[in-house]
């Protein structure tokens, strides 16, 4: 990073804040390595919160000449016409993802929209602020396969594909996630879009001791496969994905689908549906999602995985 990318970055924002979008977006994703010196640094449009994300401990200079360029974004005519009202800088690359307020007053939690969708995010005290945004597509394709159908949603997290079910006219949903903060979030965002929760399960477990439980809610018509690349102690992708997915064919009524996410950028599609073909061979690999056009990457098989497959 240094002072002819931090210009660039500069014009990304002046250029997106020249017509903001009316919900929550990335505005800028250094991490797709178009633009060389920035493939550390995201930003993000939080609708009145604008989050700047480093991924890569800058440099002493380049950290002050980043600051300064972004001090002089905030008292611009782009940003005070904007509604933006906080400025963050969160340092991803630290243990504890700490978060300046650069601009405005300190903010730990505001709500967003996407797609008429309502979710609570948290803003400076976790290392994830609550929904991945690149995700949003896979979102509205749950949203618009949803109708009358059983839905599990593995990993769930806040349960962003669970609120999507639901608005899409899900039967039922079970989530299931380790975390049982991030699954109280997740009936908050329920709560906050009016859902009726008697058709949502939370079931804060771990997976690989669950298959029983799982089996006896299901059979289900469409599973959600969202895991973190590596969580210590619990998920290695490369080594625990095939558990997963050679149990699929169990959880699933004949015709019924999956959709497997990677968002690893050293694991391409391949891995994906050579994995499903050796773990899980009557499920069939019927094509893969889009990913919105403000995520992309130099290489698309770096970019998020969201594949999908039908239990023939």
């Amino acid at each position: 990073m240094n002072a002819e990318s931090i210009a660039t970055l500069h014009q990304h924002l002046l250029t997106a804040f020249a017509d903001l979008p009316r919900e929550a977006r990335r505005l800028f994703h250094g991490r797709g390595r178009r633009w060389p010196g920035l493939e550390h640094i995201a930003v993000d449009w939080l609708q009145g919160v604008v989050l700047v994300s480093l991924f890569r401990e800058p440099a002493d200079a380049e950290l002050v000449e980043l600051k300064g360029m972004l001090l002089q974004f905030a008292a611009s005519p782009a940003w005070l016409g904007s509604g933006a009202a906080h400025l963050l800088l969160q340092h991803r690359y630290r243990s504890d993802s700490a978060t300046e307020c650069l601009f405005g007053e300190a903010v730990e939690q505001g709500e967003i929209e996407e797609q008429g969708l309502r979710f609570l995010l948290d803003f400076g005290r976790k290392q994830n602020s609550g929904l991945f945004l690149d995700m949003r597509l896979g979102r509205q394709w749950v949203r618009e396969q949803a109708a009358g159908l059983r839905v599990l949603n593995l990993f769930a997290y806040t349960c962003g594909f669970s609120v999507a079910a639901i608005a899409g006219g899900a039967e039922r949903v079970v989530n299931l996630d380790m975390s049982r903060p991030a699954l109280s979030r997740g009936r908050d965002n329920h709560r906050l879009n009016g859902h009726d929760l008697a058709r949502v399960s939370f079931l804060g477990h771990d997976l690989f001791n669950s298959w029983g439980k799982l089996r006896r809610e299901g059979p289900y018509d469409l599973i959600v496969i969202d895991p973190p690349s590596f969580q210590k102690g619990s998920f290695v992708l490369t080594r625990d994905y095939a558990k997963v997915l050679r149990r699929l064919p169990e959880l699933l009524v004949p015709g019924g689908r999956v959709l497997a996410c990677c968002n690893d950028p050293s694991i391409g599609v391949a891995f994906l549906v050579d994995e499903m073909a050796r773990e899980a061979p009557p499920l069939r690999y019927a094509e893969r999602l889009a990913n919105p056009p403000e995520f992309a990457d130099i290489d698309e098989d770096s970019a998020l995985k969201a594949l999908v497959f039908v239990l023939e």
